[in-house]
């Protein structure tokens, strides 16, 4: 059970705080330049700042040819940045070939302001400016091609926009007749035929053929930047639609990063690379990257491009709301149950403290009662020895006593009937009591402190200096010292202590409460005298 509760900690935790896998490194490069985004819209205003310098020149000097071709460059720099910085500069640019009264300048300006219309989602007046045009036969290749591949480019985008049955076959058509236009003029080893071919085939729904155009295209030609961004973008589209999510995502991360480098705010990379990683899972990039996706849309105001990504940023931006409330919903699951494990941990612990508590109360009642036990042990172990000792002593004791009152009754019968009174007297007086008890005492002294052989030291211990006892020379211990000996022995009846010792019972008690109070432990002073240690 511990096991399982576990395991589903760690892999709830796992599935909560894991993020997708990234399907490609280029995804990790996207989020580099795009942290250094504002870098790049920097260089781009450096640039259009050191084109407006040569204007106030241009101005003075009348130069309207410059002016022009000045007007066109900052068009060139805005048409994919700004609409209406753009467009304010492509009417600059038409004003000044008005005044020169030349229509190929006037021509060109038109389809450069076709371009910027179509960009900014304004389709009829991109067509309608296009169709402005008179005589582009009359026009150079790369002006006619141009003509032509923005006028199919518009027809395709209303298609893409308008998403009906009944109109965007009628445009799909009217733009393949324009690229197709736009192809017979340009050399097929070029990049103008092949952006124009592989555009063509992606219309037609050919996506192989495209998918191989925009491919050979990629690897075989070195790409103008804005081409690069449009062929990149459109091959990761193209095999997005073939369900091939990897490659798909792969180049539409390489169409946003060149999108990103150039400043390019009318693009479709970032907006189409968010719905692949949705579809994939990865919410939170998706929702990143459609909310920046708008944020270009809305700086460079390309209105298809808002509503076609307002079609799809609500749905990626509930599906994250729905992720971070499933979040927090397992987060919240968990935290339940990280305090419902935590409260039945507690009581585990208390049960266990408790337990462990009793067990310790239970071993402390043991030792007691071993350490009680031993003291038994040890106390009936020192009764013994001094049992012994005392026996032996009293049996000789004995025995010596007998044999003299033996020898003094045989000796005195006998001197009786032989009628010497005298020696009977004389016997009589010889045998000394006072002696005789010395004798008694002092053997009595030898067993104690070969029994006790630490008794004065331990006994001196509890008086301080000026009280401790000194025994005389040729003693072994004094009557005070032979009274708590007797108190060792546990004969602590005074009557017996009296009869031993030949004192009345009032002197026993005398010596008693005289030493007692010359110890400097006087309420514990018969537990320390219990307590010295025998042999």
């Amino acid at each position: 059970m511990k096991k399982y509760i576990t395991f589903l900690l760690l892999f709830t935790c796992f599935s909560l705080f894991s993020t997708p896998k990234e399907t490609d490194p280029v995804l990790q490069e996207l989020d580099k330049v795009l942290a250094n985004k504002e870098q790049y819209v920097k260089k781009k205003y450096a640039a259009i700042g050191e084109l407006k310098v040569h204007i106030e020149k241009f101005k003075l000097s009348d130069d309207k040819k410059a002016l022009y071709n000045t007007y066109m460059s900052l068009f060139d720099e805005y048409k994919s940045f700004k609409y209406d910085s753009a467009y304010y500069y492509i009417e600059q640019a038409k004003d000044m070939a008005f005044h020169l009264k030349d229509s190929e300048l006037l021509a060109k300006a038109k389809i450069k302001e076709g371009f910027v219309l179509l960009s900014s989602g304004l389709f009829k007046e991109a067509i309608d400016t296009l169709c402005s045009i008179k005589n582009e036969d009359r026009l150079d290749i790369k002006t006619r091609y141009e003509y032509f591949s923005v006028k199919a480019r518009a027809y395709y985008d209303l298609a893409d926009y308008t998403r009906d049955p009944r109109y965007n076959i009628n445009y799909i058509q009217k733009g393949t007749k324009y690229i197709e236009q736009a192809i017979m003029i340009v050399d097929t080893n070029t990049n103008e035929y092949w952006a124009a071919i592989s555009l063509k085939r992606m219309k037609q729904q050919d996506r192989k053929g495209a998918e191989f155009a925009f491919s050979y295209w990629i690897n075989n030609y070195k790409l103008p930047t804005e081409y690069y961004g449009i062929a990149t973008s459109s091959l990761g589209y193209i095999y997005s639609e073939q369900g091939l999510k990897e490659k798909g995502i792969h180049y539409l991360c390489l169409a946003a990063i060149a999108d990103v480098k150039n400043a390019t705010k009318e693009t479709v990379a970032l907006r189409n690379l968010a719905n692949e990683l949705f579809k994939s899972g990865d919410l939170e990039k998706a929702n990143r990257y459609i909310n920046l996706a708008m944020d270009d849309a809305t700086f460079y105001d390309a209105r298809h491009r808002k509503i076609e990504i307002s079609t799809i940023l609500p749905i990626i931006e509930k599906a994250q709301l729905n992720k971070i409330k499933d979040k927090n919903d397992i987060l919240e699951a968990v935290v339940i149950l990280l305090a419902v494990l935590s409260v039945i941990i507690i009581i585990f612990l208390v049960i266990i403290f408790r337990q462990l508590k009793e067990r310790n109360a239970s071993r402390k009642a043991m030792a007691e009662s071993y350490a009680k036990l031993q003291e038994m042990n040890n106390s009936l172990s020192e009764a013994n020895i001094i049992k012994e000792e005392y026996i032996a002593y009293f049996i000789k004791a004995t025995s010596d006593f007998i044999n003299k009152i033996d020898h003094l009754q045989k000796s005195t019968i006998q001197k009786i009937i032989s009628k010497k009174t005298d020696e009977v007297i004389s016997s009589l007086k010889r045998y000394n009591v006072k002696k005789e008890r010395e004798n008694l005492f002092r053997q009595f002294d030898e067993i104690f402190l070969k029994l006790f052989p630490t008794f004065i030291e331990d006994f001196n211990a509890l008086f301080p200096d000026d009280h401790k006892t000194v025994i005389k020379k040729g003693e072994l211990l004094n009557t005070e010292m032979r009274l708590f000996a007797l108190y060792r022995l546990g004969i602590q009846d005074s009557n017996q202590i009296a009869d031993f010792l030949e004192l009345s019972v009032s002197t026993v008690y005398t010596y008693k409460t005289r030493i007692k109070s010359k110890s400097h432990c006087k309420e514990t002073f018969e537990e320390k005298i219990m307590a010295i240690k025998t042999i």
